[in-house]
């Protein structure tokens, strides 16, 4: 969207209704100009500029959005009404878009082996003290769809019905799913009532036509006697 002139910038001489946020608000981020999204970041300008002034200097010295990508923290603070603060919750959000930029056109996680399972859901189960149930749904490549928390239970236990437990499969037409629970213990080794779900799943599956490919219990490498960190039904032979 083109960006205002400078002229029209000033906040205080817009009307309510035309500043950056209630247009954000009425029509949504697409409608908004590249000095006003900057603006949302900011939040507030400096004594002599307001924070659409600030917005539209850096704008100009930078060329363009992309430009901004190759800004460091000093760069961004040689811009007065920028500090510290808002340097860094600049650098933070550009460097959101980097990683966006970088992944755009590349796969998402293949998640064949247990051992990878475990290293992408290491970080969601880490300090967790209760325990939590996911499905993770694949394509035909084994690569992940997307993650679903279907349950978070007790220190004890957790439930979680095959129901739940393919709905969301079902909807993103996965071929096949993952399933996996944290043990807060940190011991991965499976409960009676993990065999029995496991079971129940698997049968589950088979009635579906969606493959279970394996269950990954989540513990940690230090409270494992085997010191993998996690359990697989698949290669225990269990499913």
């Amino acid at each position: 969207m083109e960006n205002p002139p400078l002229r029209s910038l000033r906040l205080r001489d817009m009307a309510v209704n035309e500043r950056p946020q209630e247009r954000l608000e009425r029509h949504g981020a697409r409608h908004l100009s590249d000095t006003d999204l900057l603006a949302m970041i900011l939040r507030s300008g400096s004594v002599h500029l307001d924070v659409l002034g600030v917005s539209a200097t850096l704008l100009a010295q930078a060329g363009s959005l992309a430009n901004l990508l190759k800004w460091t923290e000093t760069d961004l603070r040689q811009i007065k009404g920028i500090g510290k603060v808002k340097a860094l919750q600049l650098i933070t959000v550009l460097e959101i878009a980097r990683r966006i930029l970088i992944q755009q056109g590349g796969e998402t996680p293949e998640l064949s082996k247990p051992e990878a399972v475990f290293a992408h859901l290491a970080p969601l189960a880490a300090g967790l003290e209760v325990e939590k149930f996911w499905t993770i749904c694949l394509n035909r490549k084994n690569r992940l769809i997307k993650l679903v928390e279907i349950t978070s239970g007790t220190a004890t236990g957790s439930l979680a019905h095959p129901r739940e437990v393919f709905r969301e499969a079902i909807r993103v037409a996965a071929s096949a799913i993952i399933v996996a629970h944290n043990h807060p213990s940190g011991d991965p080794f499976p409960s009676s009532q993990d065999v029995k779900t496991t079971r129940q799943l698997r049968d589950a599956a088979g009635i579906i036509g969606i493959d279970l490919l394996d269950h990954i219990i989540v513990g940690r490498p230090e409270a494992d006697p085997t010191h993998r960190g996690y359990y697989s039904f698949a290669q225990a032979g269990m499913l």
